[in-house]
């Protein structure tokens, strides 16, 4: 048995660089406040392009080991994040890189688009019932931008925490990532006479495949004081991001504010106290009673169902209950 922190966070992402680009200042913002963040990633990336010429060999069309090598990758993001408690959705390499949408590589035995929802999901609860986190971040429904990986990291994400909330180990909220229009729109005009322009050829922020209306926001975390840490995590995956990618160019215009604040909807839950027109709100813990030394099941135990306010007894190990 183990004592857990007050507050836990759980994120569920596709793929390495995935966690550092949409929601690396909110990692490191609650680690540096004292809460437990766990990190899930559900491939190992392996149908991503190489940006450094000499890794070329990697990719999976030449000796398929880019997967491998992100691994690496991904630990250097964590460690600038100071994320300790890093997991790979049914171990590593359980699941595949399915590519982007409508490719071959989309039906791979292995590919995390094809898995089975509930097979996947059970591993995902397996993590839940270990950590119990009262916060699960991942994607909306069409994975923020129409990623097939993506979309499934939602559908793992969500049919998890049903399962979980059966028995009684459930998240208490669920956010999904978003990115405000208004903060796309001033992207845009800042970027329009640049040569750089990664929004060059869409006029309206309504064109792009994501943005959300601000009044749909329901929180902004403000980790601008972390946004070193994102950008040292960002440039750990260097097969991914080039040093001169976009990224770092609107981090160049618009400082600290790119890089250290992250947006959310809130999919699952009660919206606590918020501030501004919308009622954003700062903290995702916002509105949760927090736990008071609360304590852990042994890897593997299977809790059952309880009612709010009781305590929640283990039951026993997955290999006694017959549970994946």
């Amino acid at each position: 048995m183990t004592t857990l922190a007050a507050r836990r966070l759980l994120l569920v992402h596709a793929h390495p660089d995935d966690e550092s680009i949409g929601t690396g200042a909110t990692m490191a913002h609650y680690v540096a406040a004292g809460a437990q963040v766990t990190l899930v990633t559900c491939t190992l990336g392996e149908e991503g392009e190489i940006h450094v010429p000499a890794l070329a060999g990697l990719l999976a069309t030449e000796a398929d080991q880019l997967g491998g090598y992100r691994i690496a990758e991904l630990a250097a993001a964590c460690a600038a994040l100071g994320v300790a408690d890093h997991r790979f959705l049914g171990g590593a390499g359980r699941y595949r890189d399915s590519g982007m949408m409508g490719l071959p590589t989309n039906d791979h035995p292995r590919a995390f688009w094809g898995a089975d929802l509930d097979t996947a999901a059970g591993h995902l609860v397996e993590i839940m019932r270990e950590v119990r986190p009262q916060v699960l971040v991942t994607y909306d429904p069409n994975g923020f931008y129409g990623h097939p990986d993506h979309i499934q990291a939602h559908r793992v994400a969500m049919r998890a925490a049903e399962l979980a909330a059966a028995e009684g180990v459930g998240p208490a909220k669920i956010y999904w990532t978003a990115m405000p229009k208004s903060v796309l729109e001033a992207g845009m005009t800042t970027f329009a006479e640049s040569a750089d322009n990664p929004f060059a050829g869409i006029e309206h922020a309504d064109d792009l495949p994501f943005g959300t209306p601000d009044e749909q926001i329901a929180a902004q975390i403000d980790g601008t004081d972390q946004h070193t840490a994102k950008e040292a995590a960002m440039r750990a995956h260097a097969t991914q991001i080039p040093d001169n990618s976009w990224l770092y160019s609107i981090a160049g215009n618009f400082g600290n504010e790119f890089m250290g604040v992250e947006y959310y909807t809130l999919a699952v839950g009660e919206k606590g106290p918020g501030v501004g027109p919308y009622g954003w709100e700062e903290d995702l813990f916002a509105g949760l009673a927090l736990d008071v030394d609360p304590v852990a099941a042994p890897a593997g135990a299977v809790r059952a169902p309880v009612q709010p306010g009781e305590p929640t007894p283990v039951v026993g190990t997955s290999a006694e209950a017959g549970v994946r």
